[in-house]
């Protein structure tokens, strides 16, 4: 169990997280989410203990075995598979250490790291890389192949499969599916579902979020608020909180003004000059709610351009690929105004050739390509994003796109994108990755294209960027063909989808809950597979009876330990859910009225009642880990 209590990280003067408190339990799997900035990645870099906290504690990481997956990748020599297996690091170092003494013919030592190697399940290893590779849409043969052979995308997913490797306890993964297509992410989704382990994860993928995850870890306004379910649920109970808060908000300033207007008309009059003076310290007393806000940053939509041909673009029988390697045969398609297509379809397959032939960066190889008169298209892929000019504002790229547009239209049209101010205005260097993809994708509504190509657009995108996005491209006029791993943006902006599957382009009659479960259906987390994800170390056949006598002795020792820490996780749980209804009780506005004043003093000391005991079962919790530590390390 992990307990954090009153921390409060800063970053230069801004406070991100303020006196924040959340008990995390064994086996949990949370979703970390928050606006970008919000201050999520710098509270897995205090969990990594790569940063300080500004104040309070965090308790229970000793001992845990954690990993996770690191943002950036060093140009290794390497090879991709023996980067991954390193993510095992006593396998690895073990593997290393019998290649030494059997290069020194020392076969007597060669022989007791065969035995440990065995008993970590070890020569599996290599068979567990390769099934991670393959799951996260590495191609065949790419084991061998150096890391420094990969591009940044791809370097990222071998982070992935080093943390995926890496037996664990604790696992903290920063938006793992950002590089994933659709598929790699269906099998990341099985394979996190089969993960024994504590999970803490960051994602703006609410689908995914909800497939994985029964908690949900909110950053908001420097506060971090804890929701029981997945996303789906936290979308409901946030909506309920908001909707108390406001209500309590409200409340509370009728009273304030009702105490304000006591207090200027009595102020002065002997008579109520006691009565006024125990207002002023009744509104000094005062606890003050905040107004609820759930207005969106962001506010654009795609204006329609002027004219428009239909069809806007079509294809017929025409051949796509590169130079002689034709990856797409006779691919027919028509787009029209008002078209909506979702592409699908395994990684490699040619989803990013077709779109490349659509916007015309590829020369078809056969068939004809027609585009209409009036076809402006608007394409988006991640080269987009490199193609930036680092140096330049934000409203200098707009302006040179434009060079009529008026300066103060292209800062309102930068604010729906929430570009304000000096991020209006000044370089782009210091962009993060979520603000260089919002600036490439104000680019392409910016010149008003009645096509929209888009390839995994919602990279680095926060929720309610994603949402806006949504919301824009449902109103959106024009032709849509999307390639996402983003179902949730999928399922709201698509009518059709087509699948891109063995050399050709077909429609796909079935819905997208069928493709899941069709893509579910390829991928069996195998015995090797479980073996990676439960971490724990196989029992040799050859076990000696000795061996499994001295186990015997340790578990009796530790057994009476494990089952009151157990014991007291089972008591915890049911207290802080009990402290959660009555919490919910008591954020309801309606129970402070004159007749209940009772039930609210009743329902307020027992909360004090609940949070003492929390306290002394947490600390009779710790006192036990550390007696269960001592002997194990014994």
């Amino acid at each position: 169990m992990i307990i954090l209590r009153d921390i409060t990280l800063r970053r230069g003067t801004r406070v991100l997280i303020e006196k924040a408190s959340v008990t995390i339990q064994p086996g949990q799997r949370l979703a970390l989410i928050g606006a970008n900035g919000s201050g999520k990645s710098s509270l897995f870099s205090f969990l990594l203990g790569e940063l300080g906290a500004d104040a309070g504690d965090i308790q229970g990481m000793n001992n845990l075995r954690l990993a996770h997956m690191a943002q950036e990748v060093s140009a290794s020599g390497l090879s991709a598979g023996e980067y991954v297996l390193r993510g095992d690091h006593e396998v690895a170092r073990l593997r290393a250490e019998l290649k030494a003494l059997e290069a020194a013919e020392d076969y007597a030592a060669a022989a007791a790291v065969h035995t440990a190697l065995d008993d970590l399940d070890g020569y599996s290893a290599e068979r567990r890389v390769i099934r991670l590779l393959q799951g996260l849409g590495f191609a065949e043969g790419a084991y061998q192949r150096p890391v420094s052979d990969f591009s940044g995308g791809w370097r990222i997913r071998l982070n992935l499969a080093r943390a995926l490797m890496a037996p664990s306890d604790l696992l903290l993964l920063d938006e793992p599916t950002n590089h994933l297509d659709l598929d790699a992410t269906l099998w990341l989704q099985e394979w996190l579902q089969h993960y024994p382990g504590t999970l803490l994860m960051i994602s703006h993928d609410r689908d995914f979020i909800d497939a994985t995850c029964e908690r949900i870890l909110h950053i908001e306004h420097s506060g971090l608020n804890a929701y029981k379910g997945n996303y789906s649920d936290f979308e409901q109970q946030r909506a309920e909180r908001l909707s108390n808060q406001q209500a309590t908000y409200e409340k509370q300033q009728e009273r304030i003004a009702h105490i304000e207007d006591f207090v200027r008309r009595f102020r002065y009059k002997a008579t109520k000059a006691k009565q006024a003076q125990s207002r002023i310290k009744e509104l000094e007393r005062m606890q003050k709610v905040a107004p609820a806000h759930v207005d969106s940053l962001f506010s654009f939509s795609f204006p329609a351009p002027d004219k428009s041909s239909d069809p806007l673009l079509r294809l017929d029988k025409a051949d796509l690929g590169y130079g002689s390697n034709k990856i797409l045969s006779e691919v027919d398609l028509q787009l029209r105004p008002g078209s909506r297509y979702g592409l699908l379809g395994k990684n490699g397959a040619g989803k990013s050739t077709l779109l490349k032939s659509l916007v015309g960066e590829l020369p078809l190889l056969g068939g004809e390509y027609q585009r209409g008169e009036h076809c402006y298209i608007g394409y988006f892929d991640q080269q987009t994003l490199e193609a930036l000019d680092l140096e330049a504002s934000a409203a200098l790229h707009l302006q040179r796109l434009k060079p009529e547009a008026r300066q103060q239209d292209i800062l309102n049209f930068l604010g729906g994108f929430n570009f304000r101010g000096d991020q209006a205005t000044g370089s782009i260097k210091p962009f993060s990755g979520g603000e260089k993809a919002r600036l490439a994708l104000a680019l392409v509504v910016w010149q008003r294209p009645n096509l929209l190509v888009l390839d995994e657009p919602t990279n680095h995108l926060d929720l309610d960027m994603r949402n806006a996005m949504e919301v824009a491209l449902q109103a959106y006029e024009g032709a849509l063909i999307l390639v996402s791993h983003d179902r949730h943006m999928l399922r709201n902006t698509c009518d059709e989808l087509l699948l891109v599957h063995d050399g050709k382009v077909d429609e796909y009659d079935d819905d997208l809950r069928a493709y899941e479960r069709w893509v579910l259906s390829s991928y069996n987390i195998d015995e090797a597979d479980k073996a990676t994800q439960t971490a724990k170390a196989k029992e040799s056949a050859a076990s000696k009876k000795e061996k499994r006598q001295q186990a015997a002795a340790a578990r009796a020792q530790l057994k009476p330990i494990t089952q009151r820490i157990k014991a007291i996780e089972q008591s915890m749980a049911k207290l802080h859910s009990e402290l959660e209804e009555l919490r919910e009780q008591l954020a309801d506005p309606e129970l402070y009225s004159a007749d209940n004043k009772a039930k609210v003093a009743s329902l307020t000391q027992r909360e004090g009642e609940l949070s003492r005991q929390v306290e002394e079962l947490e600390t009779e919790w710790l006192e036990q880990q550390e007696a269960l530590e001592a002997l194990a390390g014994a």
